[in-house]
This record gives structure tokens, C-alpha cells and sequence, in this order.
């Protein structure tokens, strides 16, 4: 019969592989795990694309990946041979059958992340791989106040740790929404894409600006400059998780993550 082709939604806690891309220099990587199951069950090699890559550490609510299968398997039981057979820290949430020309990666108009802050010097145990713990007093609204800088469509070369390349910086961020509860702040980004370490290093510059060693509108001296020593510093992976990727069509995509 002719291959299909399957979008899957799938959560993950990052904090024991080598992120999401397949790498020859291990096997701990979301990517290739995914792709071995998949291509034993089948009896085939089996490409998994996901909509993006998330460093070492990273973890998701939502990532969507797609490919191909050529197999008689309905969508539920693809979803079950995954889950009975995955680590426990990564489970397939929903199996959908797509359009041929469907990808995962080349079809996606926005992803949404989030990075959590414990603002406080005293240890968390239970939450300790999700949360980066910041000390110290924080200026919430000099943040929100920074943010806004950064809404819209700009060059957010000085917000990477990519190497110069060909490939154009400029990015849309749709939404920064900062909330504080307790002890906890939340960093919510909304964007057409993202770059290499880019939320990681917007999350450390805004807690920069928080702690008053930069000020709100440094943000766009920033990023003038477009020079990656013009920004903070890049916060750990660990308190990074993506919650949703987005597509024109709705039904590309249902979240039935909680965050």
C-alpha cells in the first residue's frame, strides 16, 4: 500500500537526552529514539521532521512531528505501539492522519514557549528540572516595560548563539507575556520562529533589566547593535519548555497539554 503520512503531538521531559536532534555521537536524542521505534515496528527506515529543535535539557508540552509510514496501523494503534514502548519520559499525546504534503516543520506559523522563574534563594526540590531559580529582588514591570521593545518584527541577530550564517534573523514575537504568582514568574513568547538559544537569551536580558542592570529601552539599543555581547546572558534549558506549535489550519493541531 502507499505510505501515509502522520502528525503526531508528543510531550517530553528534556532533562536526560541530547535534544531533540538525531545526533552520531549518540543515541539520547527525542529524534532518534522516535525513529527507531517507529522504523521497527514498520520494518523500514522511518525520518521523523519535527516543527523545531530543542537544545539538550529542553523540555515540550506540545511538539509536533511528522512522516511517513507505509503500514495498515490506524491512528490509535500507532499512538499505543508508541507509548508501550517509549521511556517514560516521553509520551505521544495525539496521532493524526494528514494531507501528503503535510510537514510538521515547513507547515508551522507560530510556536509558543515558556520559561519559568522560582524568585527565590531557597531550593525547590520537587521542581528543580523545570524551573530556573533566580535570586534576589525583580522588577516585574521594568520587564514588561523591556518587553515591549520587543514585540513586532525586528533582527534578532544579537539574541543568538548561532555562528553568522546566510539565513535571514528577523523573526515576528507576537506576544511576551510576563506573570508573577508566589515566587514563580512565567516568561510566555509567542512568535513565527524562533532562533538558536534565542528565548533563553531574551529571558536572561529581561532579568537583567529586572534587577536593574539594564534599563527597559536598552532593548532596542540592543537591538540596533545586532552584536550578541550587546544582550544577557543565556539562561539555563531547563526552566524552557515549548507549550504549542501553531498552523493555519486548526485541526494541523490540538494541544491537550496543561501548563
Amino acid at each position: 500500500m502507499a505510505e501515509r503520512n502522520f502528525k503526531i503531538i508528543l510531550q517530553y521531559e528534556g532533562t536526560r537526552y541530547q535534544g531533540w536532534q538525531k545526533q552520531e555521537s549518540t543515541e539520547n536524542t527525542i529524534q532518534g529514539r522516535l525513529e527507531r521505534l517507529l522504523s521497527k515496528m514498520v520494518g523500514a527506515k522511518v525520518q521523523v521532521n519535527g516543527s523545531g529543535r530543542t537544545d539538550a535539557g529542553v523540555h515540550a508540552l506540545g511538539q509536533c512531528a511528522s512522516f511517513h509510514l507505509d503500514t495498515e496501523r490506524s491512528c490509535r494503534e500507532i499512538m499505543e505501539y508508541m507509548n508501550r514502548y517509549l521511556p517514560e519520559d516521553i509520551a505521544v499525546i495525539a496521532v493524526k492522519e494528514m494531507p501528503e504534503r503535510f510537514h510538521s516543520r515547513l507547515n508551522a506559523v507560530s510556536k509558543t514557549y515558556l520559561y519559568r522563574v522560582l524568585n527565590t534563594d531557597i531550593p525547590h526540590v520537587f521542581d528543580r528540572r523545570y524551573v530556573y531559580v533566580f535570586p534576589g529582588p525583580l522588577d516585574v514591570e521594568a520587564m514588561r516595560r523591556a518587553s515591549s521593545y520587543l514585540i513586532g518584527t525586528h533582527d534578532f541577530r544579537a539574541f543568538t548563539s548561532a555562528k553568522k550564517s546566510r539565513k535571514s534573523t528577523v523573526r515576528t514575537i507576537q506576544k511576551i507575556e510576563i506573570e508573577k504568582t508566589g515566587e514563580e514568574i512565567r516568561f510566555v513568547y509567542k512568535g513565527d520562529g524562533f532562533l538558536y538559544h534565542m528565548v533563553r537569551i531574551l529571558t536572561g536580558t529581561l532579568l537583567e533589566t529586572g534587577t536593574g542592570e539594564r534599563k527597559p529601552e536598552d532593548m532596542q539599543t540592543i537591538m540596533d547593535r545586532g552584536m550578541r555581547d550587546g544582550a544577557g546572558a543565556l539562561v539555563p534549558a531547563k526552566g524552557l519548555t515549548l507549550v504549542e506549535v501553531g498552523y493555519n489550519d486548526r485541526s494541523f493541531y490540538e494541544n491537550k497539554g496543561k501548563w
